[in-house]
């Protein structure tokens, strides 16, 4: 098991492969579809203080609620993280980020902006996000709340051992790839007998 605190620097990705079980310790930034497309034709839009090199951005949609003015999360579990391939690479690019968490894996795009930028995605587990919920520290902020909702806001978290897997590294492997290739081979066999 791997730890590794945030902000990633590179020699932090540059060591991970796929396969690698990685305990994710800091704080991490939640992002879906609005968000990217929005901070990408709006970056000066990005929040005051807010400095996005070396994060991990969270494909995740939070239920959260207010507890003594405090926000809590109480579920928080990957969404599909093909729909924001459109804007990844760029976001990767432009803000400097090290690492995705999502599950599904991304389209080729994103895995070469992985590659150039150093930079991984990592997968974490679907369908268990009230056990994820308990990895989150404390809810330090969430911006465009009014703009977006809940579950489309960005949320910045702290977190403590989030569990994860690295599925797309730096190097250009994928286990998505692989998946995807097994498959279509066993899908040959199947209609050919």
């Amino acid at each position: 098991m791997i730890k590794l605190t945030t902000p990633l620097h590179k020699d932090d990705i540059n060591n991970l492969k796929v396969g690698d079980s990685v305990l994710l310790s800091g704080t991490i930034f939640t992002a879906r579809d609005a968000v990217h497309k929005y901070l990408l034709e709006n970056p000066q839009e990005l929040p005051k203080g807010i400095d996005l090199t070396g994060a991990v951005i969270f494909h995740a949609g939070p239920n959260a609620k207010k507890v003594n003015d405090k926000w809590v999360i109480t579920a928080i579990g990957p969404t599909t993280s093909a729909r924001m391939s459109a804007y990844e690479p760029d976001f990767i690019k432009r803000f400097g980020v090290r690492a995705i968490i999502g599950k599904g894996g991304m389209d080729k795009n994103t895995k070469e902006s992985l590659k150039n930028n150093g930079a991984a995605y990592f997968s974490a587990i679907g369908g268990a996000a009230a056990l994820l919920a308990q990895s989150v520290v404390q809810v330090k902020n969430v911006f465009f709340l009014e703009r977006f909702a809940m579950t489309e806001a960005m949320w910045e978290l702290e977190v403590k051992d989030f569990p994860v897997i690295v599925t797309m590294d730096r190097h250009g492997k994928s286990v998505h790839d692989d998946v995807k290739k097994k498959s279509g081979k066993e899908y040959e066999r199947l209609i050919g007998e």
